[in-house]
């Protein structure tokens, strides 16, 4: 069946989106629920979160191999596996009398999160022709916008009034209705082309970007002891690995031929730097609303949904018209627009109000929903459609690698150049430290504009 031939595209749109809206909203309403979480079980800050680190570590090293496997099996299948997955450790997550059990099953629990992540770009992609991708893939990030956005007051509402317990069986009867309707109305789309799994790539990208992220993000809590860096080193070995047996397999995990085009590593490079330039800022914010200007969790919460309801509005409109004037200006006037927002960030001061911070996370909410929709669309669409499941689950990776590195780089510049200004007091050296986080935020954000005009294309 070709791809304009779906009689019901937009009902397949649907569908992918009532599936996929679960992961960012799960992402969310865990971090609202970390406090109760460890009250319950008697255990500190850090402890509990591995029960978000966890599900992050999974999902940054499996996303390659799942969309290996979209490629093989069928798009629609692994997206159904994923959803029944889901839902069923989400149940079991809800029920889970230990600590160690609950982060236990949020490992399967991303494994199930990781399979729908990797499959939705790939199912719009080959649903829609590609004069109407960009305005698909627009939706794809404006649901996933709306998901994060939602997740906080969501997440405040059922602990409040429910327990912690019920933020994982709110994703029951979502799933169960994503599940019914994606079975009856998926397109069975796969590789004509007869492929084979390959294994040593699987273990070597799933050993290799578990160590890598594991590295960067607990570095600085283990004061990068001898121990941490030995993780570090094995981590660029078995990468090294990695792309040596890609290289040479006939039927690679990673097709390294994707990034000979220009457009696809340009937007893969420039995705990386978005999401570090994103989470330096979502990751440190709230520090500055709570603890310098002394805003309450409630308060800076609210505040902080500027930024995904910004995106919630342009995502789709910047795909639209990705598709009607090309993709490469749009990402590019997006990319600059967040290295504008990063620098009004950092001119931020102990007496700025709540306004300040709003409008600053709107402008950064403006130019990511301008960049993503173009960028994913650009992406996606300098792949074959063999190839589709492996494009995909290269762009969630990277996705995820660019979350758990701005986070890691966000409070390792924070931490050591607070230090640095300590002469100026806790609030003033705290203040300077965040100040110089959102320059590296910048300076992020710049490279990954002057990326975005190293891709040739429209």
């Amino acid at each position: 069946m070709k791809d304009h031939q779906y009689a019901d595209k937009w009902h397949v749109l649907a569908a992918v989106l009532l599936g996929s809206i679960m992961g960012p909203i799960d992402a969310s309403v865990v971090y609202i629920a970390m406090p109760a979480i460890a009250h319950v079980f008697g255990v500190d800050p850090a402890t509990v979160g591995w029960v978000s680190m966890a599900y992050l570590l999974v999902l940054g090293s499996f996303l390659l191999s799942f969309g290996r496997l979209g490629d093989m099996f069928g798009f629609k299948r692994l997206f159904l596996i994923g959803l029944l997955f889901f839902v069923v450790t989400s149940a079991l997550c809800g029920f889970a009398p230990s600590l160690g059990l609950l982060i236990s099953l949020r490992v399967l629990q991303a494994s199930g999160a990781g399979l729908t992540m990797a499959m939705s770009p790939a199912i719009i992609t080959a649903t829609f022709p590609p004069q109407e991708r960009g305005r698909a893939l627009g939706m794809n990030g404006m649901v996933m916008a709306l998901g994060l956005a939602i997740g906080p007051s969501l997440g405040g509402l059922l602990v409040d009034t429910l327990g912690w317990r019920a933020i994982f069986y709110i994703n029951v009867p979502i799933g169960v209705a994503a599940y019914l309707w994606c079975r009856r109305i998926l397109p069975d789309v796969r590789s004509e082309k007869r492929q084979l799994f390959d294994w040593p790539g699987a273990l070597l990208a799933f050993c290799g970007l578990g160590a890598l992220l594991l590295f960067v993000s607990q570095g600085k809590a283990a004061g990068w002891s001898w121990s941490i860096l030995l993780l570090g080193f094995a981590a660029l070995i078995l990468l090294s690995i990695f792309v040596v047996v890609e290289k040479r397999s006939e039927e690679p995990m990673l097709d390294l031929g994707l990034f000979q085009s220009r457009v696809f590593s340009a937007g893969i490079g420039a995705t990386l730097l978005n999401f570090m330039t994103q989470y330096v800022i979502v990751f440190l914010t709230p520090f500055f609303l709570q603890q310098v200007m002394g805003y309450s969790a409630g308060r800076a919460g609210t505040i902080m949904t500027a930024f995904p309801l910004m995106v919630l509005v342009v995502a789709p409109v910047a795909g639209a018209l990705s598709d009607k004037i090309g993709q490469r200006g749009l990402a590019f006037t997006g990319s600059l627009i967040c290295t504008i927002a990063a620098l009004a960030m950092a001119g931020l001061a102990q007496r700025s109000g709540s306004v300040d911070v709003a409008w600053r996370l709107s402008v950064f909410g403006l130019g990511t929903g301008l960049f993503q929709s173009p960028n994913n669309s650009a992406v996606m669409g300098a792949v074959p459609k063999f190839r589709l499941g492996i494009a995909g689950g290269v762009l969630a990776t990277i996705r995820n690698i660019g979350m758990v590195l701005g986070i890691a780089l966000g409070g390792a510049v924070l931490a050591t150049r607070q230090a640095a200004h300590l002469d100026l007091g806790w609030s003033g050296s705290f203040l300077a430290g965040l100040q110089e986080a959102y320059l590296t935020a910048m300076f992020l954000s710049l490279i990954g504009t002057l990326v975005c005009l190293g891709a040739k294309g429209k």
